[in-house]
């Protein structure tokens, strides 16, 4: 699967981005406002290998992205659910108009529900 293409996913549908454990470890770590050295320092490891998870040049096995998140004061959950790819295409579609057209509907969007809460009062 190649997570650069958007059209991985089963009967040609778009994919879900991939997040890989260096994604979710920096995230958390920025989340908390931690340092790669203080993360490395809470995790008993060295910054230059918490930066090598996070560039993506080595992949941290999943018991070492839940330890890193929990040493960020997080914690990961991990679920199996049924994917929505209609969300995909709709935000695909909406990502190829122009940005005026995208204002235009943002525009007849909030017009349209406006309108709507001013028949509910």
């Amino acid at each position: 699967m190649n997570p650069g293409n958007d059209l991985d996913g089963a009967e040609g549908r778009p994919s879900a981005p991939i997040m890989r454990g260096g994604h979710l470890i920096q995230e958390a770590r920025l989340r908390a406002g931690l340092s790669q050295k203080a993360l490395a320092l809470r995790m008993g490891t060295s910054q230059s290998l918490v930066a090598r998870w996070e560039q993506g040049t080595v992949s941290p096995r999943y018991e070492t992205v839940v330890r890193a998140v929990r040493a960020c004061g997080l914690d990961l959950s991990v679920g199996i659910y049924n994917y929505d790819f209609e969300a995909d295409i709709l935000i695909r579609d909406r990502l190829a108009l122009s940005v005026e057209e995208r204002a235009r509907t943002m525009v007849d969007h909030v017009n349209r529900v406006t309108q709507l809460l001013a028949t509910e009062s």
